[in-house]
């Protein structure tokens, strides 16, 4: 029988090192080397990292047979729309979110709607009463889902093998163990070999896998890096407990794009898809307040309408105060700083507070027009009206700048009965306005939307 050697390796980088070190001489982090084993015992174990008996052999890229793979339709449009599409046969998905905002739910739900699936559903924080009620509560629909509470992977597989299931959902990756470890559940060591054997089990097997993880305190997943890199999606779960939204954003996807994301409520029944995002991006409110401006954005595929707001009153200590909720802080002082330098507006003594309605976070620079409008909206203490829109990126010289796929933003403000957009002349290239109902505004700096908006 061999005997087990370890090493150490940085949890952060994956440096290795044949002690244990405090600061990582390659990325610098301190206290992140562990344990690791490079030579276990000799055991049998079906689905651990051994030879498969047949020897692989180079082939040419013209010699390797390609075949469309079919992907399994969830009957869930938003988590289809994030993974690409659908379930890839042999994919391995990882699910990471903060404690209570329905991780859980989502795949219950996901399992017990899918058609035509034998689902196992391995659960190791919650029996199987908990599961039940919550079964009950989202509605039971799948006769072929099954649970089961076990946190060895040894006895995992073993069910596999007797049940031949067609998608295992693992609820959590932290609560795994092997028995070839010697350290306890949710260890870096743990999570790496448990998943490197659910890793090995999808591609031999071809059956799609699902990971629920846990997150850190600074909003990562926990475990080591290698995690994310041995998956072949990543997907965050987002919002706020406070609200009933949340959203499911791709952070790595081999399989289709990592732009995309989906939006869910909260509900008593359960997480219910929202189709059309700007229901809950654009605010009801019956009277029209200044410091509001509606900017028309892309996530993937998907235009949609988002509501920013803006507040700006005078500095209450010496030091004015810049916040914001959803959106870049520092690309908030770049536009205060354009605002201030090209176009005279004292905006450096005052507190600047931005929020994006809805509790979702936007990087699409089209919302800058958007921002600038709101925030002069406040600072002038005049309305913009509710049936106007913006869809350009502001330059560093106050400079309308174009964004792509003008015509789908176009288009998604003229069906939510928007009256104005405006946007910049440069994107004017090509356009046929005639086939929109709403007027389009094209200007090229911020004195012309200032102009039409506030003369």
């Amino acid at each position: 029988m061999a005997k087990t050697k370890t090493t150490f390796y940085c949890g952060n980088c994956g440096a290795q090192s044949l002690k244990w070190i405090g600061k990582c001489p390659s990325c610098g982090e301190w206290n992140t080397y562990v344990e690791e084993v490079i030579q276990r015992e000799d055991g049998n174990h079906k689905w651990s990292r051994q030879s498969s008996g047949s020897i692989s052999k180079p082939k040419l890229i013209s010699e390797i047979k390609y075949e469309e793979q079919n992907r399994k339709d969830t009957n869930n449009e938003e988590f289809n729309r994030v993974l690409g599409g659908g379930l890839v046969p042999g994919s391995l998905i990882l699910v990471g979110g903060e404690p209570g905002i329905g991780k859980s739910t989502l795949m219950l739900q996901i399992a017990l709607n899918i058609k035509n699936f034998k689902v196992l559903y391995v659960s190791g924080e919650e029996s199987e009463l908990q599961i039940k009620m919550r079964a009950e509560r989202v509605g039971v629909k799948n006769a072929e889902c099954y649970i089961l509470n076990e946190t060895t992977t040894q006895n995992i597989f073993q069910q596999i093998e007797e049940l031949l299931p067609d998608l295992v959902v693992i609820d959590s990756i932290q609560t795994l163990s092997t028995n070839i470890i010697e350290s306890t559940a949710g260890s870096i060591s743990q999570i790496k070999e448990c998943a490197a054997e659910m890793q090995k089990f999808s591609k031999l097997t071809g059956t799609p896998v699902i990971l629920i993880g846990h997150i850190t305190k600074d909003g990562n997943l926990a475990g080591p890096k290698l995690l994310e890199h041995m998956v072949d999606t990543v997907l965050q779960f987002e919002g706020d407990r406070n609200y009933g939204y949340r959203i499911l954003r791709s952070v790595k996807n081999r399989f289709g794009s990592t732009s995309e994301l989906g939006i869910y409520e909260m509900q008593s029944t359960g997480l219910r898809e929202v189709s059309n995002p700007s229901e809950i991006l654009l605010s009801q409110r019956d009277d029209t307040l200044s410091g509001t401006a509606i900017a028309a954005t892309i996530e993937g595929m998907r235009p949609m309408l988002i509501e920013t707001q803006a507040l700006v009153s005078s500095a209450a200590y010496g030091t004015p105060q810049r916040s914001a909720t959803g959106f870049d802080i520092r690309r908030l002082g770049m536009l205060l700083a354009v605002l201030e330098k090209r176009h005279g507006f004292r905006l450096g003594i005052k507190d600047v507070f931005l929020n994006i309605a809805g509790g979702i976070r936007v990087d699409d620079p089209a919302i800058d027009l958007a921002v600038i409008c709101s925030v002069l909206s406040s600072n002038e203490d005049i309305a913009i009206s509710p049936k106007d829109c913006f869809a350009a990126e502001v330059g560093l010289s106050g400079e309308i700048r174009p964004v792509n796929r003008i015509d789908q933003r176009i288009a998604e403000a003229d069906k939510l009965g928007f009256d104005r957009i405006f946007i910049s002349k440069y994107n004017l290239k090509g356009l046929e306005k005639t086939k929109y109902n709403i007027e389009i505004i094209a200007v090229a700096n911020v004195e012309d939307v200032f102009s039409n908006l506030f003369a």
